[in-house]
């Protein structure tokens, strides 16, 4: 599944394309969670000026000229694409056409991919966000006694953070996966923020420039944990991994707070 940086980096490159363009026509396909009918869609968006491209959360944000957004969550498997005349990538879910001739298809083959028009505003932060950070961690993390990796995969608590990016931020800021919310002491907490905005913003510029027209798919080659080619840390510590229904990338080197 796509993760946060992975979707700023689709986002920076989405907006460079479209931004602008106006909608000639939009074709669903195969949007089984679409929160309103086909014909309410087309009727909202077509003929609307695409003004920005943006991420919020693990979704794309696509905000019209008339105030209205498409949000496009990608789920595991969802691809996006850019074509001209007609498309011909398979799966297809939602394809946008504009009046130039180009166009945005979301693709899905497991179909679940979504599509939403203008979703509802969410009450967690953003993982980036001002709003998401040593002041509203203490307070959230103070109220559970869940492990910390969990805690920051709940996308009811923080938005944006994966699997794969939980593990990198925790071993950065020198914190067990393990660990007990609520045991972490208070200049843990500043570390974990620092953390994240670190590995997240350095994790986007480290996509960017290794592929700087991507618009789909994952890069993990540059990880230093949560990287299945690596068996040791940057430090020298041997990697483990603990398996189950996500895969843990930790090393002994990270402090057990319990």
């Amino acid at each position: 599944m796509p993760e946060l940086p992975d979707l700023q980096a689709f986002s920076h490159n989405l907006d460079k394309k479209l931004a602008g363009k106006t909608v000639k026509q939009i074709a669903v396909i195969n949007a089984k969670k679409l929160n309103v009918s086909h014909q309410k869609l087309q009727d909202t968006l077509e003929g609307q000026k695409l003004n920005k491209v943006y991420r919020e959360g693990k979704e794309l944000y696509l905000k019209f000229s008339k105030g209205d957004i498409l949000g496009l969550h990608l789920m595991l498997h969802g691809k996006l694409f850019l074509f001209e005349g007609k498309n011909e990538n398979k799966y297809p879910i939602i394809e946008l056409h504009f009046t130039d001739g180009s166009g945005l298809v979301l693709t899905d083959f497991q179909g679940i991919a979504n599509p939403t028009l203008n979703p509802e505003e969410k009450e967690s932060p953003d993982a980036l966000s001002k709003d998401g950070g040593v002041e509203y961690l203490t307070t959230r993390l103070q109220k559970t006694k869940t492990n910390i990796k969990t805690v920051l995969l709940d996308q009811k608590i923080i938005r944006g953070i994966g699997n794969a990016y939980a593990d990198e931020i925790l071993w950065h800021a020198n914190i067990s996966p393990f660990s007990i919310s609520n045991k972490l002491p208070g200049d843990k907490i500043k570390d974990l923020v620092k953390s994240i905005h670190a590995v997240l913003t350095e994790a986007e510029r480290a996509i960017l420039k290794s592929n700087p027209d991507i618009i789909n798919g994952e890069v993990r080659d540059f990880m230093h944990i949560h990287n299945s080619k690596k068996t040791h840390s940057p430090k020298g510590e041997k990697i483990i991994v603990k398996e189950g229904s996500r895969k843990t990338y930790y090393t002994e080197e990270q402090e057990l707070y319990s």
